[in-house]
Parts: C-alpha cells; sequence; structure tokens
C-alpha cells in the first residue's frame, strides 16, 4: 500500500514534469502492482483456507487417535477379562465333567447292584416255584419278584383252619421248602406278613382281626424258628388285618383270596446301601 500511495504522489508531483512515455511506463507498472498485490491477496485467502482445512483434518485425526487409544484400552480390558472368564469356565467345565464322571460310576454302580440282586431274586424265584409248587395247586401259592424282594403269598386253606393261628401239620412241607430256601440265603431278611378278609371275629385272645392277621404272622415265624432252624434274627412278625385286601371283599371267593400269609424275602438295607457305596468308590 505504502508503494502504491508513493507512486501515486510521485507521478501526482512529476506529472508535469515528465513525458507522456514516462507516464504510461509509470501507469503499466502500478496496474501490474495492482495485479501482483490481488494476486497476492487471492494467494493469502486460499492459503488461510487451506490451513483452516488442515487444521479442521489435525484436530478430527487428534480426536481419533484419542477414540482408538480409549478402544484400545477397553479392547485390552476385555481381553483380560475373557482371560480371566475363559480360565474360570474351563475350571468349571473340569468340575461338571469331573461330577459327571463320579455319577457316572454311582449309577453304574446302582445298576451292577440292583442287576445283582435281581439276579439273585430271580434265582430264589425259579428255586421256589420249582419245588413249593409240587404237588400244590398253582393258585395255592404265589411267587413275585418286585425289584428286590420277593413276594411269596400263601393261601390259608393250606395253613389254618378257618378263624384258627394254629399251622395245620399239612402246611410243614410247604415252609420246610421255604425255611431251606431262606436259610441258602443269609444275607437276605423274612418278613411274615398275616392277611384276613374283612368278616368280624372275637374269641378267647382274639379281638378283631388285628389280633388274628399278626398271630398267624407269629405262628408261622415260630414254625420256621424252632421247627426249621431259621435264625430269628432274620424274621419279622407283622399283621396287616382287613386293610390290604387282593380284591374286594364281596363273595366267598374273594374272602378266600383276601385270606393269606405272605412271606417276603428282601435284602438287608444297610448291607444294600454298603453294596452301593463300594461300587461308587
Amino acid at each position: 500500500m505504502k508503494k502504491i500511495s508513493f507512486l501515486l504522489l510521485t507521478a501526482i508531483t512529476v506529472s508535469s514534469c515528465v513525458s507522456k512515455k514516462e507516464f504510461a511506463s509509470l501507469q503499466a507498472e502500478h496496474t501490474e502492482t495492482k495485479t501482483e498485490l490481488l494476486d497476492t491477496k487471492a494467494s493469502l485467502q486460499k492459503c488461510l483456507i487451506e490451513n483452516e482445512k488442515e487444521s479442521t483434518k489435525v484436530f478430527t485425526l487428534t480426536e481419533q487417535v484419542k477414540t482408538l487409544k480409549e478402544d484400545k484400552k477397553g479392547a485390552l480390558k476385555q481381553v483380560e477379562n475373557l482371560t480371566v472368564l475363559t480360565q474360570s469356565s474351563s475350571d468349571n467345565i473340569k468340575n461338571v465333567i469331573s461330577q459327571l464322571s463320579e455319577k457316572d460310576k454311582y449309577i453304574n454302580g446302582v445298576r451292577k447292584a440292583m442287576s445283582q440282586k435281581d439276579s439273585l431274586n430271580l434265582a430264589i424265584k425259579y428255586h421256589l416255584t420249582k419245588n413249593l409248587t409240587d404237588g400244590i395247586q398253582d393258585k395255592d401259592i404265589e411267587v413275585n419278584v418286585e425289584k428286590t424282594v420277593v413276594f411269596i403269598s400263601i393261601s390259608d386253606k393250606l395253613l389254618f383252619k378257618s378263624g384258627s393261628y394254629n399251622v395245620n401239620e399239612n402246611a410243614y412241607s410247604v415252609l420246610d421248602k421255604i425255611a431251606k430256601v431262606i436259610k441258602d440265603q443269609p444275607e437276605m431278611e423274612v418278613m411274615i406278613e398275616g392277611h384276613t378278609d374283612t368278616t368280624p371275629i372275637k374269641r378267647n385272645l382274639i379281638q378283631d382281626n388285628w389280633d388274628l392277621s399278626v398271630l398267624r404272622a407269629t405262628s408261622i415265624t415260630r414254625v420256621l424258628q424252632y421247627k426249621f432252624g431259621v435264625k430269628p434274627a432274620r424274621l419279622i412278625a407283622a399283621g396287616r388285618s382287613q386293610y390290604v385286601p387282593l380284591v374286594p371283599n364281596d363273595s366267598s371267593v374273594n374272602k378266600a383270596k383276601n385270606r393269606r400269609t405272605k412271606i417276603i424275602i428282601m435284602p438287608k438295607l444297610n448291607q444294600f446301601f454298603d453294596l452301593l457305596e463300594q461300587d461308587k468308590e
């Protein structure tokens, strides 16, 4: 600007002193200088705009770098947590596998024990069925196996007279065979269970069907102990009276079915669970 003012002043001062040729030269130089000034301003403005753009880019990149650093920290934290979680999950999986393995051993032990008991009871059933029914009608004696228990159901007409708890002499052959099977299985217990029909009874020591069912059970128990040598510690006498019938007590035929004595051969529970524990180990 100073240059322009100086040139104008000079032009005015010497305009009268210079020739037209010189004036034209000065005027051309002035025009060129103005053009250069305008170009310089344009370049400056362009530079300022470019600088602003670059500053914006620098700021944006700086923010991106900060964001990336934060993301990196978060990712590292997640990796660290994932590593801990993975280790924990691995330990949990190992524990689960170990527990499943132990359960498999236990289940196999139970199956083995049950198989042994089932095989034993099936053998007892076969032996009893083969020997007990010799010369006796099948309907008078029934042998069943349920899980680990053998049930022998004997019609009362083979064992007692009506309303009595004294054992018939002809029942001894049946009880002798049962006693031999019982003595061959010393690890098993025996429950003798009396059942009656609903016909009321009251005489001497018998007050009702409870008494009759229990007295019949103890009579069979005494025969097995004293006559056939079954150890009394293995014997259990029980009466169920009229309350566990096989069929409704609505006819003489059905009442005869309900009058029965059950001899139940079953494993000692403590020995059975001891066997399970041994298999579990």
